[in-house]
């Protein structure tokens, strides 16, 4: 099975929550890009299904 493509795109954080997700990605043992994809997965996921009735 291929992976998805993947782009690189940059945002502007607070420096407390960088640091803060550093330290979650590692205690999570993945990588910062792969803990930051599965975060905003589960939250759009959420999102998505309190949106539906």
């Amino acid at each position: 099975m291929t992976q998805p493509a993947k782009r690189q795109f940059s945002v502007y954080l607070p420096v407390e929550l960088i640091r803060r997700v550093k330290h979650a990605s590692v205690d999570a043992d993945e990588s910062l890009s792969s803990y930051v994809e599965h975060a905003l997965e589960d939250h759009l996921r959420r999102s998505d299904s309190e949106e539906r009735p």
